[in-house]
């Protein structure tokens, strides 16, 4: 126990390094893996549970955000599909042609082996794309969405073949278990209602998605996959996002384990180290091809670019499959090794891209717009708003709250906007003038057909802070000059806020309380006591 503290305290300093340097701090944990191990350590159960637990309530909040829909769009599905396919065979020749070319690890290599070395290497990280697209804000930004959806494709044909290569091939009881999660659906939504907020909401959501893979994987099915078919049965429900949320610092509490054990997983050789590198010759040749497809699915350039370096890196999933291999014998251990290398230096090279990955778009825009098709999928449509004088970003509860309030004032000229369809359509049919978007989204602004010098107030209320932020810079970008206003839940994200050009920041829990207070005085202190 006292190793695991030490581990964890170790993780802890080195992502704080790599957070300074502008690296995510899951850089500084793989770091420290390899480290730890240098040094004498070994991979502990505790760390593994860790590991496990991490991975499997990742693929649960995944699922909770899913709209099984969205995975029927051919910018995803058949992206995703195309791009491994097109990847292994690439991937496995050039395996084949370093083996002939006398590098010793991949030297006598038959044609099975380096298919299977290949499909590790065909999957792109949930975890990094997760990980970034929230630090950045840009979950529910359409590119985000799309290159989300093309990782859970990979991850169902992931665990599919995990559970075949370990004998769990699908029986009748797993099809009975499928077939029963039907009517229970509705029981779980129930218990999700009486859950309320709090600790016991908390609690349904660990033990649903760590309990329910466990029964998963007593039924013959993988684990992870299990807690992401039974995160999608509550993704239509209203406090989906909200558990999300709950779970979010246990997640990644969790996923640091899972980056420790991958430093951990063995020795560092120079010949490993050294086919690591060749292996990262790939990801250019990854990146590339999602980018190619994306267009050609006609995903407007800004999309296709960022989508694809959201991608370019290798997964973890690559050492799932690895370890695999080696249990059974199909793959030497010390390609095992080499693929937690190339993961890591993946992850290396993606972090600063990604950071970087606005200013990327810029400078290339130009000179790879021929690769943008002139037709649209609806979601990057223009977006026409009228004669919109206010605009309201975030249509929850306090977005709804101040879009009645200046309506009743101003009528017509508000215009609500929020990213998820049910609740536009929810909206649009109490009588709200409710248009989809993401404010987090920077294409979104240039489709969006509104003349922004008669808008007079923009209000961001979105749950998100980061959102909020966000928007408020891209208000500064196109040059807006009306007034701003925003919520935020501390202190420091005001300051944050109105260092982006936000006029008005409103702390939510002490505008509530004074709320609350002046409330109070109106409706039950007695004027002469008042």
């Amino acid at each position: 126990m006292q190793s695991d503290i030490v581990a964890i305290g170790i993780a802890y300093a080195s992502g704080l390094a790599a957070r300074s340097v502008g690296l995510p701090p899951l850089v500084g944990y793989l770091l420290a893996g390899f480290g730890l191990y240098a040094g004498g350590s070994r991979l502990t159960p505790t760390l593994e549970e860790f590991a496990e637990m991490g991975v499997t309530l990742l693929l649960f909040t995944i699922g909770l955000k899913l709209r099984l829909g969205s995975l029927l769009m051919p910018q995803i599905w058949a992206v995703a599909v195309l791009h491994m396919l097109a990847v292994v065979v690439l991937t496995a020749l050039f395996i084949v042609f370093l083996g002939v070319g006398g590098i010793s690890l991949f030297a006598g290599m038959d044609a099975r082996t380096a298919a299977l070395l290949a499909f590790a290497l065909s999957f792109s990280s949930t975890v990094f794309a997760v990980k970034v697209l929230e630090e950045q804000g840009e979950m529910y930004s359409i590119y985000g969405r799309i290159a989300i959806g093309i990782l859970i494709v990979q991850d169902i044909v992931a665990v599919v073949f995990l559970a075949a290569s370990v004998g769990k091939v699908p029986s009748v009881w797993t099809i009975g278990l499928l077939v029963m999660l039907v009517p229970l659906r509705p029981l779980l939504q129930r218990m999700l209602d009486r859950s309320g907020r709090g600790e016991l909401q908390i609690l349904f959501g660990l033990t649903l998605a760590l309990g329910g893979a466990q029964l998963f994987e007593l039924f013959g099915i993988k684990g992870d996959l299990g807690a992401l078919v039974l995160g999608v049965m509550l993704a239509s429900h209203a406090r989906a996002s909200e558990l999300s949320r709950q779970l979010l610092s246990f997640k990644d509490l969790f996923l640091v384990g899972f980056f420790l054990s991958i430093g951990l997983s063995g020795p560092v050789s120079l010949q490993a180290a050294g086919a690591a590198l060749l292996l990262m010759l790939l990801v250019p040749v990854k990146t590339l091809l999602y980018f190619l497809l994306m267009s050609r699915f006609r995903l407007r350039l800004r999309t296709s670019v960022l989508g694809s370096l959201s991608l370019a890196n290798y997964s973890e999933f690559g050492l799932i499959v690895g370890a695999i291999g080696v249990a059974n014998g199909w793959l030497a251990g010390e390609l095992l090794i080499t693929l937690a290398i190339a993961l890591s230096l993946s992850f290396i090279v993606a972090a600063p891209l990604n950071v970087a990955s606005y200013r990327l778009y810029a400078s290339l825009r130009d000179r790879l717009s021929g690769f943008e098709s002139s037709r649209r999928i609806a979601e990057e449509a223009f977006i026409e708003a009228g004669d919109a004088t206010v605009i309201v970003f975030g249509m929850g509860r306090v977005g709804t709250g101040a879009y009645d309030a200046m309506r009743q004032r101003l009528g017509d000229q508000v215009l609500g906007v929020d990213m998820d369809l049910e609740t536009v359509t929810e909206q649009q049919a109490r009588g709200r003038r409710v248009i989809r978007g993401s404010a987090t989204d920077s294409d979104f602004w240039e489709r969006l057909h509104v003349d922004f010098g008669r808008v007079s107030l923009v209000l961001l209320a979105m749950p998100n802070a980061q959102e909020n932020l966000f928007a408020a810079r891209q208000l500064q970008t196109i040059g807006y000059s009306g007034r701003v206003a925003a919520i935020a839940k501390y202190p420091d994200e005001i300051d944050d806020l109105k260092a982006a050009g936000v006029h008005a920041a409103f702390n939510l829990y002490a505008e509530a309380g004074a709320g609350f207070a002046e409330h109070v005085c109106t409706e039950l202190v007695p004027e002469s006591t008042a």
